[in-house]
């Protein structure tokens, strides 16, 4: 009934959205652009601070996404949090595109940002992607930084790493699409290494 196909809509599009941030956070874990990248790093126990927002998570437990050094200038650390959300469920689809990842980043900034900079005494970047490939301004700004990065690392232009991080995002969208639908069928994950490959030849 009308029932179980809005059950199985939404099971799909929380499924998609699931494998979608697994994806994209094996990308940027994957992204030869800092001294060292950490994967669903824990963040260190808070002792006595305070903070600007009631709505900052101060569990002990709290873990983000990804972490890196070298970003933005050498040896500094930044905390990533990647948020995929879709677009046309009816919560966001109410409102326009920019003002429904205007309203994601902020409700990252308001959880984890004052934590990051005063615990962590480091910097903290969301990641807001939709389920239709589309990516929030704050992402925008750090995979184009991403691209210089990796241009100066390996030696290729930035027009065509920044193409190389697009066309890989797209796969990783692509492969979700997938994976929601019929399931993963596949070998086991095969690591590729930026410098001994031409970007020219992948695009």
């Amino acid at each position: 009934g009308i029932n179980a196909e809005y059950g199985k809509q939404w099971y799909q599009r929380r499924v998609r959205e699931a494998v979608t941030h697994l994806q994209l956070t094996r990308l940027l874990s994957r992204l030869r652009v800092s001294l060292s990248r950490f994967l669903q790093c824990q963040l260190l126990p808070i002792s006595g601070e305070t903070f600007n927002y009631r709505s900052t998570i101060t569990e002990n437990s709290a873990r983000l996404d990804v972490s890196a050094r070298g970003v933005w200038s050498p040896l500094d650390k930044v905390y990533t949090d990647i948020r995929v959300f879709n677009s046309l469920a009816p919560t966001n689809n109410r409102h326009s595109v920019n003002d429904t990842f205007r309203r994601h980043e902020r409700e990252k900034i308001l959880n984890y940002n004052d934590r990051v900079i005063q615990v962590e005494k480091a910097t903290f970047m969301p990641l807001v992607f939709s389920t239709t490939g589309l990516m929030g301004p704050k992402a925008e700004v750090f995979y184009k930084r991403a691209a210089t990065l990796l241009s100066n690392k390996t030696g290729h232009t930035y027009s065509d790493s920044i193409r190389y991080i697009r066309l890989r995002l797209s796969f990783c969208l692509l492969k979700t699409i997938l994976i929601s639908i019929r399931g993963y069928r596949g070998n086991c994950f095969t690591r590729f290494n930026s410098y001994d490959n031409d970007f020219n030849l992948i695009i």
